[in-house]
């Protein structure tokens, strides 16, 4: 099985930038297809993007299309997200998620694993 810890997190002005980062251990990360979600206070779990074992295709949600990043590195065993051009609305937990069986998910329930999460707070 594979540990994930997310780092990166913090709190930013509306319109900056950050990058998270999921950091695996116990497995290769390059048997599993990769995945951020975030949950906002009060809000369901939603899906932010995604990336295929090799990295080679990814998926976004629409609502952050163009400001996201989804990248991985399988040698360094870390998945990556990078965050620009911030708005409050994009105040979360990000957590970050792994899966062996699936390709590239959208729904929570496509992932097993899990990490803890770090916080991203927007200020206007």
């Amino acid at each position: 099985q594979v540990q994930l810890v997310e780092s990166g997190g913090g709190q930013v002005q509306a319109g900056g930038s950050l990058q998270l980062s999921c950091a695996a251990s116990g497995r290769t990360i390059s048997v599993y297809a990769m995945a951020w979600f975030r949950q906002a206070p009060g809000k369901e779990y939603e899906f932010v993007a995604s990336i295929t074992r090799s990295g080679g295709s990814t998926d976004y949600a629409n609502s952050v299309k163009g400001r996201f990043t989804i990248s991985r590195d399988n040698a360094k065993n870390t998945v990556n997200l990078q965050i620009n051009s911030l708005n409050p609305e994009d105040t979360a937990v990000y957590y970050c998620a792994a899966d062996v069986t699936v390709r590239r998910g959208r729904r929570r329930a496509d992932y097993y694993y899990w990490g803890q999460g770090t916080q991203v707070t927007v200020s206007s």
